[in-house]
């Protein structure tokens, strides 16, 4: 899957977020959603990889459920970035976080699976 295509799911991921669960907003034009989209995604590679590693034991001592407040973290230092960049994105609070973390993984993994790549497999 290239690189843009990612980007456009996760674009559509974060857009379902702001649709389904209160507390999360976006108020940007659609080109900054695209913003967002990139933020997350650079957050999501870099910060995340070391997050779940340094909380692997609660993650398996949890079962994996840790895995889902690392999301919510995710997204809300995702939203506090395109806050200082002003593309209009806002995460209520921690509750809204770890709900839209989950709604943001079910329509990245349905999408995923819609779009994926075809050399593969």
């Amino acid at each position: 899957m290239s690189f843009l295509l990612k980007l456009l799911v996760n674009a559509a991921a974060l857009y379902a977020a702001t649709r389904f669960v209160d507390g999360i907003s976006f108020t940007g034009r659609p080109i900054g959603l695209a913003g967002v989209a990139l933020i997350f995604a650079i957050v999501n590679s870099i910060i995340k990889p070391i997050v779940k590693f340094f909380s692997f034991p609660f993650i398996i001592i949890t079962l994996g459920l840790v895995t889902l407040v690392i999301n919510g973290v995710m997204l809300l230092l995702t939203a506090r970035l395109s806050q200082s960049f002003g593309f209009g994105f806002h995460v209520s609070g921690f509750a809204a976080a770890c709900w839209g973390a989950l709604v943001v993984s079910i329509v990245s993994m349905v999408l995923n699976a819609v779009f994926k790549d075809e050399k593969k497999g």
